[in-house]
């Protein structure tokens, strides 16, 4: 009797739902029968194909951390807004400020280049589990089990892009339990083609960020170019665009509830076989100190752009970088709590429990492993300050940044000062690549504004960072009078990091003695040392792995004891397919619609508030009710609803109807379901889209770009 009760229970947590899962596309075969019954229409080798044009041939990772998709056969790109807010603030200037008005370019010749930029298209991938796994042992340590995958995964990557033009990387999945090749191709001439105002492409703000009901504009576009042949080349301006083996047809005709969709991307990090005890230390420890950090570093950045234009524009992407996961820790946080899924991991961890016990003696190395993963994380829980307070509160701070990466530099030159034979062409050589690294940072750096950050900054890690863990130079400094803030004011006024005429007389000359009189460049070299020393530590590598073996071992028999589950694994930047439905939810006794439209947008307008200010043209347009062929019973869509699964890296993802067509782009999630990335909540989990009828509408009515429009494939 209590055997089958454990077996329901088991079943009940875990069945894969359609609308949960982010599957590995080139085993859609596992999935394909639970799509057809969803609604999909196409077959799965539509979907994704080796030696046919498929739609993954559309599907394109965008710099890294976003998804595009191309959407015509020259090779068009649409994705996020703030996917691309980085490349469109670097373009703009208090003259001509594209990032404010909007721009779209009316032909070829106006797109705009964006230095190191790339759009990666996958060309196929291959389970090679097999090959590794065979080379492994249950005794081997953890630098013999590393050293033997990463030459393995080496081999078959080089072999597999051998006599092409391809790269190839092999990757762990589930823990280090499976390992797939995934070859690929990749694109380095891509160029801004158009992005809508910010306050459309970026309408509610921090606001209504993580929220629904949204009125988001969230898109941009861009276009990859390619040389003669369509293969990869170097930015030129006898480069052509690209030619695409496929492109995604765009379907006008709207959506309804209950409809099929699917969604394929990259997304970035998912941790839901994450254990109660990390869940433990990210709800206690983590996460509400990379708030508090992220919620002064915001602070002081908007105190200093609300001063200018110029300023605005240097820290704008910054700013959005450092609010978005400022407010997703929050929301996290907070629905941990909410959703109760500390229970939820305790409960499935007593089902692990009991599933060893049934066999013990067949399960015996299963035995240790939840004690290992607590013990693992008492050690982690204790250095965790040092680790998040060196990466949030310095590292991140671009001046801190900038200094820290003459690091490699600063140790030569102690060498030259004991070694009279020292190669001074090692000097010369790390200058020429500083120099060349150095222009961004004069772009996007103002005087001010890293006086405060620092100052604040290292105050806040001496105040918060255990006394144990601090160094005796950060000691001493914090004794200075006037605190850290009068320390980095002083020091900084004549460092070379700060000026950029005497930063180039320095790396014309560097001398030793010239860093070791900056005392905020010690601090940081000395904060980086002691970072590595507590993280990369004895005690902390040991614990790390153990908590790596513990965690591959658990994730193996979960799958053990669930073997009819459609499993998938963590997410890690890697092409992903999710498929569900349109629908609206309910979550704490209030019930939402599944999509917001134009009105609901003007009814939000506050011309005295930066997030919700409405431009002009939109409000004429609105007036005179001119929505043309996007319109829908005299209204406009603007954002929707669906119970797809994606997370971060899944920004300006395709969301495609049963036929594989475009209905919207990807760009949120909700904020009743931040939980969702360590457990999914499939009740009201949703996924947040721009209507490609809104998209198209900005394009073609409101600004004009109707050749952009030309170059689609329209479904009406």
């Amino acid at each position: 009797m209590k055997k089958i009760a454990l077996f329901l229970l088991i079943f009940v947590t875990t069945f894969a739902h359609a609308d949960e899962g982010m599957f590995m596309p080139f085993m859609l075969k596992n999935n394909y029968k639970d799509m057809k019954a969803a609604g999909l229409e196409l077959s799965y080798k539509k979907i994704y194909n080796e030696k046919k044009p498929s739609v993954k041939d559309a599907i394109v990772q965008m710099g890294g951390f976003c998804t595009a998709e191309i959407i015509s056969p020259k090779g068009l790109m649409l994705t996020n807004h703030h996917c691309g807010y980085d490349a469109i603030r670097e373009h703009s200037t208090p003259e001509n400020d594209i990032l404010t008005n909007g721009f779209f370019a009316m032909n070829y010749g106006e797109e705009k280049p964006v230095p190191g930029l790339t759009a990666t298209v996958i060309v196929r991938m291959e389970d090679v589990t097999d090959q590794i796994k065979g080379l492994l042992k249950n005794n081997m340590d953890a630098d013999t089990r590393k050293k033997i995958i990463k030459d393995k995964a080496k081999e078959i990557a080089e072999k597999a892009v051998d006599g092409t033009h391809y790269s190839a990387y092999v990757e762990e999945f589930y823990g280090g339990n499976e390992f797939y090749l995934i070859v690929e191709e990749t694109f380095k001439d891509v160029r801004l083609v158009g992005a809508p105002p910010e306050a459309i492409g970026k309408y509610g703000g921090d606001t209504d960020n993580w929220m629904w009901t949204r009125h988001t504009g969230d898109f941009s576009m861009f276009r990859i170019y390619a040389g003669k042949d369509n293969k990869p080349a170097e930015f030129s301006m006898d480069n052509q665009p690209y030619k695409p083996k496929h492109h995604l047809p765009i379907n006008i005709g709207g959506v309804e509830e209950g409809d099929f969709s699917f969604i394929m991307g990259f997304p970035g990090s998912t941790d839901r076989f994450l254990t109660s005890y990390g869940v433990e230390m990210a709800v206690e420890k983590d996460q509400p100190s990379r708030v508090k950090i992220r919620g002064k570093k915001l602070e002081l950045m908007k105190n200093q752009m609300n001063q200018s234009t110029e300023v605005r524009l240097k820290y704008a992407s910054t700013y959005a970088q450092v609010s978005n996961y400022w407010k997703y820790f929050i929301g996290q946080t907070e629905q941990l709590q909410k959703n109760d899924v500390l229970s939820k991991k305790k409960e499935l961890e007593k089902q692990f429990t009991a599933w060893i016990n049934e066999k013990p003696e067949d399960r015996a190395k299963y035995q240790d492993v939840l004690k290992n993963i607590e013990d693992a994380y008492k050690v982690l829980t204790e250095t965790n300050p040092t680790t998040v307070y060196f990466f949030e509160s310095i590292y991140s701070v671009g001046l801190n940044r900038f200094m820290i990466s003459h690091y490699r530099l600063y140790k030569m030159l102690q060498m030259q000062a004991e070694d009279e034979d020292f190669d001074e062409s090692q000097i010369e050589k790390m200058t020429t690549a500083l120099a060349q690294q150095a222009e961004h940072q004069w772009e996007t750096f103002d005087y001010n504004t890293e006086v405060n950050l620092v100052g604040n900054m290292l105050d806040m890690y001496y105040q918060d960072v255990p006394h144990d863990q601090h160094t005796k130079l950060l000691d001493s400094a914090a004794l200075v009078k006037g605190g850290f803030m009068d320390l980095t004011k002083f020091h900084l006024k004549n460092s070379v990091f700060t000026d950029k005429n005497r930063y180039e007389e320095f790396l014309k000359n560097p001398t030793l003695s010239v860093l070791e009189t900056d005392l905020i460049f010690l601090i940081n070299i000395d904060l980086l040392d002691n970072f590595r020393k507590i993280n990369y530590g004895t005690e902390v590598n040991e614990a790390n792995e153990i908590l790596d073996n513990a965690n591959r071992l658990f994730i193996e028999a979960i799958r053990e004891m669930n073997p009819d589950k459609q499993w998938y694994p963590n997410a890690n930047f890697t092409l992903r397919l999710t498929y569900g439905n349109i629908l609206p939810y309910s979550a704490q006794g209030k019930d939402y619609k599944h999509y917001t439209t134009i009105e609901g947008l003007m009814a939000k307008e506050d011309p005295n508030n930066p997030e919700f200010t409405v431009p002009a043209r939109l409000k004429e347009l609105y007036e005179k009710k001119d929505y043309g062929r996007y319109g829908q019973d005299g209204t406009l869509w603007i954002n929707f609803l669906s119970n797809n699964d994606i997370t971060g890296g899944n920004s300006g993802s395709p969301i495609m109807n049963s036929k594989g067509e475009l209905i919207g782009c990807a760009f949120d999630g909700n904020w009743e379901a931040m939980s969702g990335d360590i457990f999914f909540e499939k009740d009201f989990q949703r996924t947040i889209s721009c209507d490609i009828r809104y998209i198209l509408f900005i394009v073609d009515k409101y600004a004009g770009a109707t050749h952009l429009i030309d170059e689609m494939t329209i479904v009406e």
